[in-house]
C-alpha cells in the first residue's frame, strides 16, 4: 500500500511582534486579562501577503526533504486570506519556486485549512494521481482584523508552514483521519465585509467586522475536536494511552486543556506553542507540528494525534506516524 510520507518541514514567522503590553496601548485590556484567557503572550505582524510566507516555509520543506522545486507534483495551500481569488495563491507559490511541474490547488476551510490540505495531498498521492506534494498552512490575518474589537484583536497573529510529501511504501504519514462540520452554527464565528456577498456595498478589508460568539465557539470547538479524535483513534483500534504526542490546534489555552480533560490526556502529552504566536488559523497546527519536531517532540515511529477546529465550522482530527 502506497503512503504519504512527511520528508521535509519548513515555518516562516513575520519578524514583527505584536504583545499583549502593546496591544493593552490601544485596546482597554492588559497582559494579565489576555494571559488568564488565552494563554496567549505575543503573536506575529505580516509585512507581505500570504504567500510570500508561505513560498519561504515551502523553500525550508524542500531543503529539510533534500529537494528541489522541480520534484513537486502538486501543491496544496490552505488559507483563508489568499492574496487574490483569482488567480488562486498556489499558482504564486508556484511561480516564487519554480516548481513548474506542479499542479496547484488553494483549500479554504478556515483554521483546519492547512489539516484539510493535508488530507487532500496524502489522497492524491495514495491513489496515485501524484508521487509529491508540498502542503501549506499559512494566514496574514492582521489586514482585516477588527483593532476596536478587544474580544478577537488578541488572539490572531500571522504565520505559515509547510510540509513536502512523497510517496513510500513504508508505513508513515497520515494513517487515518476524520472531517466534520456543524454547519447550522457557522454564523457564530464569521468576518463580515470579506467576500462576494458584500459586493457594491461600498465596503473595503478595513471595514470588515466579526462576528465571534466566545462560549459557542468554545463549546462547538471541544466538542469538534473531542468528537474528531474519539473517531480517528477508532479507525485505529487506538486508545490515547497510543499516541506519543498531541498537537492540537492552537485557538485558545482553554480549549486545549478541556479537550485535554475530556480525552483524557497526560498534560505532558499535549504540545503547547500558543503563548508565541496566538491563533493564526490555518497555519497553527501546521506550525506547532513542525516546532514540535525541531525541539525533539516528535521522533522516528511517533504516533502524533492533531485535532483542529475553525470557521464554518469545521473540525478534523489526524493521526501521523512519523
Amino acid at each position: 500500500m502506497t503512503h504519504a510520507a512527511i520528508k521535509g518541514w519548513g515555518k516562516c514567522l513575520p519578524p514583527a511582534i505584536l504583545t499583549n503590553d502593546d496591544l493593552a496601548t490601544f485596546l482597554a485590556t492588559n497582559d494579565e486579562w489576555i494571559t488568564s484567557r488565552t494563554g496567549m503572550k505575543e503573536r506575529r505582524i505580516s509585512h507581505v501577503q500570504v504567500s510570500e510566507l508561505a513560498y519561504v516555509a515551502c523553500e525550508k520543506a524542500l531543503a529539510c526533504a533534500g529537494k528541489t522545486a522541480a520534484d513537486v507534483e502538486l501543491i496544496v495551500f490552505g488559507s483563508t486570506t489568499f492574496d487574490e481569488l483569482c488567480p488562486n495563491a498556489s499558482s504564486n507559490v508556484q511561480r516564487l519556486l519554480g516548481a513548474t511541474n506542479a499542479a496547484c490547488m488553494d483549500v479554504n476551510t478556515a483554521c483546519t485549512s492547512g489539516m484539510y490540505s493535508l488530507t487532500t495531498a496524502t489522497a492524491m498521492i495514495k491513489s496515485g494521481v501524484v508521487k509529491s506534494a508540498l502542503i501549506i498552512g499559512a494566514e496574514v490575518i492582521s489586514p482585516i482584523m477588527d483593532w476596536k474589537n478587544r474580544d478577537v484583536a488578541v488572539l490572531f497573529g500571522d504565520g505559515a508552514a509547510a510540509l513536502y510529501l512523497e510517496a513510500s511504501e513504508d508505513e508513515e504519514g497520515v494513517l487515518a483521519e476524520s472531517l466534520g462540520c456543524f454547519g447550522e452554527s457557522r454564523g457564530i464565528l464569521a468576518v463580515e465585509g470579506w467576500g462576494m456577498k458584500y459586493a457594491n456595498q461600498s465596503r473595503t478589508l478595513g471595514d470588515s467586522s466579526w462576528a465571534f460568539l466566545g462560549q459557542e465557539i468554545f463549546k462547538k470547538a471541544v466538542a469538534g475536536m473531542a468528537q474528531g479524535c474519539v473517531k480517528t483513534l477508532a479507525k485505529m483500534n487506538f486508545t490515547a494511552e497510543n499516541i506519543d504526542l498531541v498537537v492540537p490546534h492552537q485557538a485558545n489555552l482553554r480549549i486545549i486543556d478541556s479537550l485535554a480533560k475530556k480525552l483524557s490526556l497526560k498534560t505532558e502529552n499535549v504540545f503547547i506553542n500558543i503563548h508565541r504566536y496566538g491563533n493564526m488559523s490555518a497555519a497553527t497546527a501546521l506550525v506547532a507540528f513542525v516546532e514540535a519536531i525541531e525541539e525533539g517532540r516528535v521522533t522516528p515511529s511517533s504516533y502524533v494525534l492533531m485535532p483542529a477546529f475553525g470557521g464554518g465550522l469545521t473540525w478534523s482530527a489526524h493521526i501521523i506516524k512519523f
